[in-house]
């Protein structure tokens, strides 16, 4: 297993770090179609097994915050919080803004607690609506990560920046997945429940290029583009994530699972980074 981490991270060494951001972030996209595509093979999902992988989603994205992004990005501005803590607080405000103004549905949800302007779309759009909006800044923090290599920052490594992706494709799993069991349920064919449940990642690898370029061009704010992607990360597991786990009485499992998916994203890091 560790030769085959090895031989990912050089090669990833061995091509452009905005192509790297690129595939890495094609990656993360994929493993959200291979959960949707479960939805070929069944019809119906355990809550308690859902409720899980939505705190193992929650931990990956916590640890990934610290780990991978606030971390190196204290580290490359000599210690200082400032451009950590500036960068953090506006990711949680622009996923706060993009909240309030585009209609979405949480996972676990009733139809009738939808989130943003009042709109007549369908139950199963809004749903993929909120699971981009968690995708937003995980595509981000992948393509910021691979934009510090481009740069030539020391802090900013391949291997973080494989781990980080590796942890963030792994929790993508359910993500797709608790979009495809519902439309399923909800009488949607097997193919367009699948469709809509990998469409929902789509957001990732265009937030990827975009950070890998704008780190590539403008140097000077990745501490602060790192922190950002963290504050967006931290405001999406907060506000919707941890309240999709707590809707039923599988609570403990949720947290299990929260506690699960830290220690592995932990590890990744530490391993690779």
């Amino acid at each position: 297993m560790e030769s085959l981490l090895d031989s990912i991270v050089i090669y990833f060494e061995s091509i452009n770090p905005v192509l790297g951001a690129l595939y890495a972030s094609l990656f993360t996209w994929g493993l959200t179609a291979f959960g949707a595509s479960l939805v070929f093979f069944f019809n119906g999902m355990n809550r308690a097994l859902l409720d899980g992988m939505l705190g193992f989603t929650g931990g990956v994205m916590v640890a990934a915050s610290f780990w991978s992004l606030l971390a190196p990005a204290i580290e490359m501005s000599g210690g200082s919080v400032f451009p950590a803590a500036l960068g953090f607080g506006l990711g949680a405000l622009f996923i706060f803004g993009l909240d309030k103004i585009l209609p979405h549905l949480h996972i676990n949800f009733g139809d009738d607690e939808n989130e943003g302007p009042d709109t007549p779309w369908h139950r199963t759009t809004l749903l993929v609506l909120a699971i981009a909006l968690h995708n937003i800044p995980e595509g981000l923090a992948v393509g910021v990560l691979f934009g510090g290599v481009a740069a030539g920052i020391p802090e900013a490594s391949i291997g973080g920046a494989v781990a980080l992706a590796i942890g963030i494709g792994i929790q993508n799993f359910p993500e797709g997945l608790a979009v495809s069991m519902p439309m399923r349920r909800n009488g949607a064919s097997k193919f367009k429940s699948f469709w809509y449940g990998q469409m929902s990642a789509i957001v990732e690898p265009i937030a990827a290029v975009v950070g890998a370029l704008a780190v590539t061009v403008f140097i000077p704010i990745l501490p602060y583009a790192l922190a950002f992607a963290a504050g967006a990360m931290i405001f999406v597991v907060v506000e919707e994530v941890i309240p999709e786990t707590q809707r039923d009485k599988y609570t403990d499992i949720a947290t299990l699972g929260f506690i699960g998916g830290f220690i592995i994203m932990m590890s990744l890091d530490v391993a690779l980074g």
